[in-house]
């Protein structure tokens, strides 16, 4: 018996491992500069690791989890199982299948309920899918506990997502307790109340803490997907959005630190900047804080739609990061609003920190009480179409400036302004100086009316 093993993590490491020790034979293929496991056949190219197998393990990951079936499939033998393993939501898993079974293979959606690297090939899995008999048969070889549910590609991956609420929920709340304990100087105390009331003691907290900070940037996709099910399911997911936005908030910790610059503009006045940068970047009035007190400081991610469509919006939602504006060139169309309440709150589940709209919004009462800054050139209750065109990270004209994905916007009472990334810090600088410039000015203006009353 041959199997294939597209990504040679350490998911894949350990399955390959678990078929190794049943005696099959076993190729691999990973683009990554991964170390390749003993006794793998490793190859450069998918064709040749997938070539004659009985069974192909797809461990790459959810993005790529398409294209790594489309790879494959032209060479993937008539009856070979095909089992995705990839933590997707159940749209991924039924493009996945159709590719496959397309070219003659049987498609079995496979998902982990388990610690993989606590039980190695042995973790417990769920199976749906046509395929998913023959490859519960396999890895009931390795000794794995096998739910086999049949039905269609993603039940099983939404029985995970339904875990995940828990699962993921309770990793990111031990994040939090652990570091109020140790903020506290109580870490000890704090960690001896979680462990008294979790199977597994010590090792299981510690398992889910340090997992959950290693694995944020990919749980937080899979928290997303499980948002988006309760969504589907009817049931508010108000805690699986904080876990959500939690996993975010560490991945992007994990990936930068945190962008200090973003902290370093706070407070600092946009006329201070447009001083500082002799008023270009400035984006014209007619685009203006929808309630007053507003203010933000974030990086751009730029929308360009039709007149009175936000269908390009809704993509931009699903990719917009933590400390992101979204800018949205809607060609100055009044006569429709791009969003309001309901995209405010779904765009704060995933950190974004406020828009700046080239058209119009509405619900600013509710914008005002949730604290979600909008500008935009006018109010109007009017609804959007929802057909597109549009496109999603690519520069775009806002009032009359050019806005890049990346760029730094900073908007308050006073308007808004666009900084180009590569300017960022000496307009920091630059603005800075002004400021301190102005207050010194007002200072000896004070002083002088002071003496002369």
């Amino acid at each position: 018996m041959k199997v294939a093993v597209l990504g040679l993590g350490e998911a894949g490491s350990l399955y390959s491992s678990g078929f190794l020790a049943k005696g099959w034979e076993v190729t691999g293929f990973d683009p990554a500069d991964t170390a390749t496991p003993a006794g793998v056949l490793r190859f450069d190219a998918v064709a040749d690791a997938v070539r004659g197998a009985d069974l192909v393990l797809s461990l790459t990951s959810a993005k790529v989890a398409v294209r790594a079936a489309t790879d494959a499939a032209p060479h993937l033998s008539d009856g070979v199982c095909f089992a995705d393993m990839n933590a997707a939501a159940a749209e991924i898993k039924a493009q996945v299948a159709h590719v496959v079974t397309a070219a003659g293979a049987s498609f079995a959606d496979v998902a982990v309920v388990g610690s993989v690297p606590a039980n190695g090939a042995r973790t417990a899995l769920v199976i749906s899918g046509d395929g998913s008999a023959s490859a519960t048969a396999y890895f009931e070889e390795l000794g794995a506990s096998v739910e086999d549910i049949g039905s269609a590609p993603g039940d099983a991956s939404n029985r995970k997502l339904l875990r995940s609420t828990f699962m993921k929920g309770l990793g990111a709340l031990i994040v939090e307790s652990v570091d109020a304990g140790i903020a506290a100087d109580a870490e000890q105390w704090v960690r001896a109340q979680i462990a008294g009331e979790l199977s597994g003691s010590f090792a299981a907290l510690d398992r889910l803490r340090d997992g959950t900070r290693k694995h944020a940037a990919r749980r937080s996709v899979e928290a997303t997907a499980s948002v988006e099910l309760l969504d589907t399911l009817g049931v508010r997911p108000v805690l699986t959005s904080a876990t959500a936005q939690a996993h975010r908030t560490l991945a992007d910790a994990n990936g930068r630190a945190a962008d200090e610059l973003l902290d370093s503009y706070a407070g600092l006045p946009v006329a201070n900047i447009g001083d500082a940068r002799q008023r270009m970047g400035m984006v014209d009035s007619g685009i203006h804080a929808m309630w007053k007190g507003a203010r933000i400081v974030g990086r751009a991610r730029t929308v360009w739609t039709r007149a009175g469509d936000n269908k390009a919006l809704h993509e931009a939602l699903a990719k917009v990061q933590p400390g992101e504006v979204i800018v949205i060139n809607g060609q100055g169309d009044q006569n429709r609003a791009l969003m309001g309440e309901l995209i405010a709150e779904r765009a704060r589940s995933r950190g974004c920190v406020g828009m700046i709209i080239d058209g119009a919004a509405r619900d600013i009462d509710v914008l005002q009480e949730i604290g979600f800054g909008v500008w935009a050139r006018a109010v109007n209750p009017a609804g959007p179409y929802k057909d597109g065109p549009g496109k999603i990270d690519v520069p775009v004209a806002v009032g009359g400036v050019v806005c890049a994905p990346g760029d730094l916007v900073v908007a308050d009472d006073d308007g808004v302004i666009i900084v180009p990334a590569a300017e960022a810090f000496t307009s920091l600088a630059g603005g800075r100086a002004v400021e301190a410039d102005e207050a010194q000015r007002r200072a000896a203006i004070i002083a002088a009316r002071k003496v002369a009353s």
